[in-house]
C-alpha cells in the first residue's frame, strides 16, 4: 500500500489567541503546510465569524466566508484569559505548544494574569509571536489603532491619489494582511532555531514597521538622499480606460516607457527629455492623458493587451471578486477551488514539488474540539513529565548566544528590482550569507529608480536599492556570456538556495535550467518568483508590484469611485514575505529528505490571497466589492480630515462600538448615542457621509495636535497623516531602534529600517552590512570563494564580464 509522504510542516502545534485578520491568517500558512492549529476564541467568538463586507445577514451559527477561508482546518476551543480556570487551561495550552501566536495588545496577556516569560521558563523551546499595532513598548504602544490610522501615520495614504483630490488609502485592510504574513515568517524561522538550539523566544511584531517596509517605498531613505517632501501623484501610464473598460500598464524601465510612446505613435515623446521621469510626466497629466486616452479609448481591453505583450510592456486586466476566477491563465494554474463552504477560494501562494496543498479542511464551530484539546494535552503532559524526569540536567538548553535562524545558509541571489531583493535581504538579516549577482551591462534596476539625479555616481543612490538590499555581497558577472554562467554554476556548488525573480524563460536561455543546476549541487534549493509562474497562458509577460496590484483586485479596491489606484509597491515585499515561507518548508523537507527542489512563488498569488475577500464575498452572495476612496466596509466614519492648518490632516477610523461611544464623547455628540439608527456598525456605514461631514466640521477649526490628543483620549484611533518623506523624526519608532545607522562607501551615515520585529534572542540591528555598491565584492567572491587568481580577474575585467560600472555610462 502507498504511503502519503509527511506533510512539511506535520507535527508542529501553535496554539493562536488572536481574531479578526493577522493572527488568523499567519496561522492559516501553517495549516495549508501541515501543522496543527488550536484556535483560542473569546467565549462569544472571534467577531470575523459573522463578518461580512457587503453586510449579509447569516444563518445562525454559521461563520461568514471570510472567517472560513482565514480558519479553516483549525481547531475551536473557547476561553477567558480574565477567568482563572480558563487561564489555567491556557497555560497548559502553552506548555504543550511549539508556537503561540497572539494579538492582545501591548500588555494584553500581563493585563489578564498571563506572563509570556512564564510560559517560556514551563516550556523553554515555545515560541510567543505578539503582534501588535505599534509593538509592545514606547510612547505609543497603547495608542488604539487599525490598517487606516497605520497607513496614515506610515506616509503611505498621503501619496497616493491626485493632489486636487482627497489622498486615499489602500484598500482591503492590507496592514492586517501584512502583519499576518510577517508573522508567519517569524513564528517560522523562530521555531526552526528553536528546534536546532533548544531554546524559545519572544518576538515583538509592530504592524506600524511592517508597514514601513511595504507601503512606503523606503520613503525615508528616499528624504535623505533626495531631500524634501513627496507630492502626491499617480504613475502615467498606470490604469487607463479602454473602449470597455480598463487596462493596467507599467512602464518601470526606460525601454518600456519607450516602446509604450512607440505603440502609441508617439516616439517624439520617448525622446523628450521633459517626460523621461515618472514625475515629469505627472507634471504634465493633461498633456499625457490626452493622447494616451485617445489612444486607448479606441481599442478594447483584450486588444491593448495583445498589443502590450507582444512588445514586452507589462500590462494586465483590472481584477475583481467576479472576474479574477474567470481569467484564463488563472484557470489554467488552478488557482481557485470550491472551499466546503460552497464559495471560491485561492490555494496556498507556493509551490513545492515535494508537496501538494491538501484538501480545504472544515471550519469548527465555537468551542466544538474543546474535549479532544483537553485530553490531547492531559495525554501530552503525562508524556512529557515522564520524558523530563528521564532526562539529563543538561537537555534542553538553550545556547547562551543562540545563531540566527539562517546562520550558515549560502545563498546565490540573481533578483532584481524589489520582491527578489528584499527577499534575500530577508535571508541575510536572518544570518544567511547572500551573494547578489549583477552585471555591468544590466545592473539591477532598482539602482536607478528614484535616484538622485544631482548625486554621483547616479548607480548607488537608489533609494529602494539602499532598503532591499543591506548585508549582502555583489559580484558582477555576465549571464549572456559562457564564462559568466560558468563562475555562477561554480558558486551552485556549495549553495543552498539559488533565487532569481526573471519571467519563466529567462533561466533556461541562460543554461540554468533546474535540471542542470540539480546536477550541480543535488541539496540546492532552487526559488523561482515570476510574476504569473511557471506555466499558463500568461507565464513569459513581465510583471511588476503595480502590474500584479492591477490584476490581484488590490487596485480594484483602492482609488477613487471613478479611477482604480494601485497600492504603490506592496506586492513585492508582499510576495518576499510568503517566499520567505515557503523557502522555510523547502528547508524542511530537505532536512527530511536530504535533497533539495525547485520551489515556485509567483508574484501574483500571495497578492490573490491578500485579495481574497472580493472573490468569497461573489462567489458566495454575489456581492462586487468595489472602491469609494476611504470609505471602507468595516469603519464609520473614517477619513482625512482637513485641520485649522489645511496643510496638516488627521485619519480617523471607527471600528467598534466602543471607539463609537468614544467619539460621541469627545464631540459631545448625545444626539448620536441617543440614536438607535446608529447603534450598529451597520446602522453607521449607512449613514457614513453625514456622520463624516459633521466630524469634519468639529476637525477643521482645531490644530492636528488639539484633535489627535483629544480622540486619544476617547480611545479613537486617529494618527497624523503625514508626507512619507516626514517620517523621521519619531519617537514610537525611536524608542523602538527601528532605524539602524551604517554608513555606506558612497551615501555616508545613513539611516537604514530595520526588521520589523524585535526577537528576544537577538540583537535588535540585523543588518551586518550597507548595501553593497555595484562589483564591490568581486575580488572577495572570486579569488576568495572560487580560488581565482590575480591574472584571471584582471583578464574577466578586460571582457567586461565583471567590473564596477555601468557599461553603458
Amino acid at each position: 500500500m502507498a504511503t502519503t509522504a509527511p506533510r512539511p510542516l506535520q507535527g508542529l502545534r501553535i496554539v493562536e489567541l488572536a481574531t479578526q485578520i493577522a493572527g488568523p491568517y499567519a496561522t492559516k500558512l501553517f495549516v495549508d503546510a501541515g501543522a496543527e492549529v488550536f484556535k483560542v476564541e473569546p467565549p462569544t467568538g472571534d467577531p470575523m465569524r459573522r463578518w461580512t463586507a457587503s453586510f449579509q445577514k447569516l444563518a445562525p451559527g454559521a461563520a461568514s466566508p471570510l472567517y472560513q477561508f482565514l480558519n479553516a482546518g483549525k481547531r475551536s476551543i473557547a476561553l477567558d484569559p480574565g477567568d482563572a480556570g480558563d487561564r489555567r487551561q491556557l497555560d497548559a495550552l502553552a506548555a504543550w505548544a511549539d508556537v503561540v501566536v497572539e494579538d492582545q495588545g501591548p500588555g494584553g496577556l500581563e493585563a489578564r494574569g498571563i506572563d509570556p516569560e512564564a510560559w517560556l521558563a514551563a516550556n523553554p523551546r515555545l515560541v510567543v509571536v505578539r503582534i501588535s499595532p505599534w509593538g509592545q513598548a514606547g510612547p505609543w504602544a497603547t495608542r488604539p489603532a487599525n490598517d487606516f490610522v497605520l497607513q496614515a501615520a506610515s506616509g503611505s495614504l498621503e501619496y497616493r491619489g491626485f493632489p486636487w483630490r482627497e489622498p486615499v488609502a489602500a484598500g482591503g485592510r492590507v496592514c492586517d494582511w501584512l502583519a499576518g504574513s510577517f508573522a508567519a515568517i517569524c513564528a517560522q524561522m523562530a521555531w526552526r532555531a528553536a528546534k536546532r538550539d533548544g531554546g524559545g523566544q519572544i518576538v515583538d511584531l509592530s504592524t506600524f514597521e511592517a508597514a514601513l517596509h511595504n507601503l512606503t517605498i523606503f520613503g525615508d531613505l528616499g528624504r535623505q538622499f533626495l531631500g524634501g517632501l513627496l507630492p502626491r501623484s499617480i504613475e502615467i501610464p498606470s490604469i487607463e480606460p479602454t473602449k470597455d473598460g480598463h487596462v493596467g500598464i507599467c512602464t518601470q524601465t526606460g525601454q518600456q516607457w519607450s516602446d509604450f510612446c512607440a505603440m502609441l505613435g508617439r516616439q517624439d515623446i520617448a525622446q523628450d527629455p521633459k517626460f523621461l521621469e515618472a514625475r515629469q510626466r505627472f507634471e504634465q497629466i493633461d498633456f499625457m492623458q490626452s493622447f494616451i486616452h485617445g489612444w486607448m479609448k479606441e481599442r478594447t481591453t483584450a486588444e491593448v493587451i495583445e498589443l502590450c505583450e507582444l512588445i514586452r510592456i507589462p500590462v494586465a486586466p483590472i481584477g475583481n471578486g467576479r472576474d479574477l476566477p474567470e481569467f484564463d491563465h488563472l484557470r489554467a494554474r488552478g488557482v481557485y477551488s470550491r472551499a466546503p463552504g460552497g464559495f471560491l477560494q485561492p490555494r496556498p501562494p507556493y509551490r513545492l514539488e515535494t508537496d501538494s496543498p491538501a484538501p480545504i479542511g472544515r471550519t469548527s464551530p465555537l468551542d466544538a474540539d474543546r474535549g479532544e484539546i483537553l485530553a490531547a494535552i492531559d495525554e501530552t503532559t503525562r508524556v512529557a513529565a515522564k520524558a523530563r524526569a528521564g532526562a539529563k540536567a543538561t537537555d534542553g538548553l538553550p545556547l547562551a548566544q543562540p545563531d540566527l535562524p539562517f546562520t550558515g545558509l549560502r545563498v546565490v541571489d540573481l533578483t532584481a528590482f524589489w520582491a527578489g531583493p528584499y527577499t534575500t535581504s530577508i535571508l541575510s538579516d536572518l544570518g544567511a550569507d547572500v551573494v547578489k549577482i549583477e552585471s555591468i551591462q544590466r545592473p539591477d534596476g532598482m539602482r536607478f529608480a528614484g535616484a538622485a539625479r544631482h548625486r554621483t555616481p547616479l548607480y548607488e543612490w537608489g533609494n529602494v536599492f539602499h532598503g532591499a538590499n543591506p548585508g549582502k555581497r555583489d559580484v558582477t558577472l555576465r549571464l549572456d556570456h559562457p564564462e559568466g554562467v560558468a563562475l555562477v554554476k561554480r558558486l551552485l556548488v556549495d549553495a543552498d538556495i539559488v533565487i532569481e525573480n526573471f519571467s519563466a524563460r529567462v533561466m533556461p536561455g541562460f543554461g540554468l535550467d533546474w535540471e542542470t543546476m540539480k546536477a550541480i549541487n543535488p541539496r540546492l534549493i532552487s526559488v523561482r518568483m515570476p510574476a504569473f509562474g511557471l506555466d499558463g497562458p500568461w507565464r513569459d509577460r513581465l510583471g511588476f508590484a503595480m502590474t500584479i496590484e492591477q490584476v490581484s483586485g488590490l487596485a480594484w479596491l483602492t482609488g477613487y469611485e471613478d479611477l482604480p489606484l494601485v497600492v504603490r509597491g506592496l506586492c513585492d515585499p508582499l510576495g518576499s514575505v510568503h517566499t520567505i515561507f515557503a523557502i522555510g518548508l523547502a528547508l524542511e523537507e530537505r532536512e527530511r529528505t536530504g535533497r533539495g527542489q525547485m520551489l515556485e512563488v509567483p508574484l501574483v498569488e500571495p497578492a490573490l490571497n491578500i485579495a481574497a475577500e472580493q472573490v468569497l464575498e461573489y462567489s458566495a452572495f454575489g456581492a462586487l466589492l468595489t472602491r469609494r476612496a476611504n470609505v471602507m466596509p468595516h469603519a464609520a466614519p473614517q477619513g482625512v480630515f482637513e485641520t485649522a492648518n489645511a496643510d496638516e490632516r488627521v485619519a480617523v477610523s471607527v471600528t467598534s462600538d466602543a471607539e463609537w461611544a468614544g467619539l460621541c464623547r469627545a464631540l459631545g455628540a448625545a444626539d448620536w448615542q441617543a440614536d438607535a439608527a446608529l447603534a450598529t456598525h451597520a446602522g453607521r456605514h449607512a449613514a457614513h457621509d453625514a456622520l463624516a461631514a459633521r466630524l469634519a466640521d468639529w476637525i477643521q477649526p482645531q490644530t492636528r495636535e488639539a484633535v489627535i490628543e483629544a480622540l486619544l483620549a476617547a480611545g479613537v484611533p486617529v494618527a497624523a497623516s503625514i508626507n512619507n518623506h516626514a517620517l523621521w523624526p519619531n519617537p514610537q519608532l525611536e524608542a523602538r531602534g527601528f532605524f539602524q545607522t551604517l554608513k555606506h562607501p558612497v551615501t555616508g551615515e545613513t539611516r537604514y529600517p530595520s526588521f520589523p520585529a524585535i526577537f528576544s534572542a537577538y540583537e535588535r540591528d540585523l543588518h551586518r552590512s550597507p548595501p553593497p555598491t555595484l562589483g564591490q565584492h568581486n575580488r572577495e567572491i572570486l579569488q576568495g570563494d572560487l580560488g581565482l587568481s590575480d591574472a584571471e580577474v584582471a583578464r574577466l575585467e578586460s571582457l567586461q564580464i565583471i567590473g564596477t560600472k555601468p557599461s553603458f555610462m
